[in-house]
């Protein structure tokens, strides 16, 4: 197994691959890391289901929202937000009784609130898809290099801050610029794999 040492942010899995230090720590956060994150993600109900994930793990851990995910597609119709649309107070009390999920009573009803905004926007824009990939930074606002010094300092970018607020101008909630970054990061608009990630070229 090679022993060169990585730089700063990169750590080595059990398979000797170099990847970004974060993912580590659990085989959920490395399936998580190789499998998904940072890979361009146009399919609409899993573009609402990282939005509304996102804002379910402000002030937690997002292995906690990892680790709860199939819960929490069981328990909002699979992020099908034309479903998601209809629920009301007794399906928020039956959420509210779930164990699954994170039972926070403002985060569930953000996201049913979110799930028929997000038919307001496919009915005027055609698809979440279309409207979300239109945010999409700029190479002048991102980093020369993704190294782990010039990503420490990224929680909040122009693209991000543009995003929240037309999202919020929209009626959405629980959607601030660092959740949309975080959005941005999961669903590949912006690919933060660091430098010499195994993982990096196939996103």
């Amino acid at each position: 197994m090679p022993t060169t040492e990585l730089p700063a942010g990169l750590s080595r899995g059990p398979d000797g691959l170099p990847r970004c230090g974060w993912c580590q720590q659990s085989d959920d956060y490395r399936d998580y890391h190789d499998l998904e994150w940072g890979k361009a993600q146009y399919d609409d109900h899993r573009l609402f289901e990282k939005i509304v994930l996102e804002g379910f793990q402000s002030g937690l851990s997002w292995l906690t929202i990892l680790r709860k995910r199939e819960h929490f597609r069981a328990a909002f119709a699979n992020f099908d937000f034309q479903q998601l649309a209809h629920f009301g107070e007794n399906e928020v009390a039956l959420l509210l009784e779930n164990p699954g999920i994170v039972r926070h009573r403002r985060k569930i009803e953000s996201a049913i609130n979110n799930a028929r905004r997000a038919c307001e926007l496919v009915e005027s824009e055609g698809s979440l898809a279309d409207f979300l990939w239109t945010f999409q930074p700029t190479p002048a606002e991102r980093p020369a290099r993704c190294d782990y010094a010039s990503l420490q300092k990224i929680t909040v970018t122009e693209s991000s801050s543009r995003l929240a607020k037309e999202l919020k101008k929209r009626g959405w909630s629980f959607i601030g610029p660092t959740t949309a970054y975080a959005f941005m990061q999961a669903c590949g608009m912006v690919n933060d794999h660091l430098e010499g990630c195994a993982f990096r070229d196939k996103c």
